[in-house]
């Protein structure tokens, strides 16, 4: 495994880590859950990213018992705030941020986390009043950096401009051969700003592994025949894009490695970028994620499957409205 630094931050995170979204606390049995989480650490992850929103609270308790026995500077804890939690919790107004952040503290069972995360933009606050309470965790020490998750660029350069705030060192969107945006505006933009990128659904909810194959019913066992986790992927499985991830896999083939490691190794090779989050509902997948750190790739298998990506229709790879969250503006 190899480590990237995340922006101006002092933090060294494995290229792989481990994600949590709709599977610790909900989407697979605990015990696998906590076998997975060992063969990460086995594997050189040191990075766990979570939310308060992740089955409102059950991904965080799940992280704060099984990491309960570990040294706490052995890995580097993530989480959001900003989805609700209950009818009248949520957003980034000040005393959200307050609450939200003891209650995450608590469910962890930590004194700090490492990287602090604003889910999404709040429209409904403003910007200066966010960023102070953001800054006061900081200074009481419950909180080590700062980071965004899905903002615009509008919504960075308001950030950027209040002043006194303590800065952001990451920005977490959505990013795979499937999904380039943040590479117009959001990129650039973090780059120049000591921002870096930890992006979420690299392996598009697992599309570009290759395992869904078009007129073929979902894998049993795979995230798409789940009805909690598969719930998120309809957009995706489009017959052009599993014909595309097919040809894709032929690639992959060409250089020596799975199509799950090539589409990281694709995600890696943009330098701001500084780790690719993946879930996994056993521990092989993380053993053939992992793999992907440190792998070289010709570059012109990389153009190459841009240019079969570019051919899909735009309509096929879509991001779906998540409910409880308000688009980017």
């Amino acid at each position: 495994m190899q480590y990237r630094q995340i922006g101006s931050s002092d933090l060294r995170v494995s290229e792989v880590s481990l994600g949590s979204w709709m599977t610790f606390g909900v989407g697979i049995e605990r015990a696998i859950a906590a076998d997975v989480v060992d063969r990460a650490f086995g594997l050189g992850i040191n990075f766990i990213d979570t939310a308060n929103v992740y089955g409102r609270g059950a991904a965080e308790s799940f992280l704060g018992e099984t990491l309960a026995g570990r040294p706490r500077g052995s890995y580097i804890l993530a989480t959001k705030l900003f989805g609700p939690m209950s009818d009248t919790d949520r957003g980034l107004g000040r005393d959200q941020v307050a609450k939200q952040l003891d209650a995450s503290l608590a469910r962890l069972g930590t004194d700090y986390i490492d990287l602090y995360q604003c889910h999404r933009f709040d429209s409904d606050t403003p910007i200066e009043e966010t960023m102070e309470a953001l800054s006061a965790a900081v200074r009481a020490g419950k909180v080590r950096y700062l980071g965004f998750s899905e903002w615009s660029p509008a919504n960075i350069r308001e950030a950027l401009a209040v002043s006194g705030a303590q800065p952001f060192v990451s920005s977490q969107p959505q990013y795979s051969l499937l999904w380039r945006r943040p590479e117009k505006e959001v990129i650039p933009l973090s780059a120049a700003n000591g921002i870096s990128q930890i992006v979420w659904s690299p392996l598009a909810q697992g599309v570009l592994t290759g395992k869904y194959v078009p007129g073929h019913s979902a894998p049993a066992g795979s995230r798409a025949a789940d009805d909690v986790m598969g719930r998120m992927m309809g957009p995706k499985m489009t017959e052009p894009t599993l014909r595309a991830a097919q040809d894709l896999k032929l690639l992959a083939a060409e250089a020596g490695v799975t199509l799950a490691q090539f589409a990281l190794a694709w995600v890696l090779r943009e330098p701001n970028v500084a780790s690719a989050i993946v879930g996994a509902s056993r521990p092989g997948q993380l053993e053939e994620n992992a793999a992907a750190s440190g792998i070289a790739i010709d570059g012109d298998l990389f153009r190459r499957a841009e240019h079969i990506v570019a051919a899909i229709p735009r309509e096929s790879v879509k991001v779906p409205d998540v409910p409880g969250f308000n688009k980017r503006r």
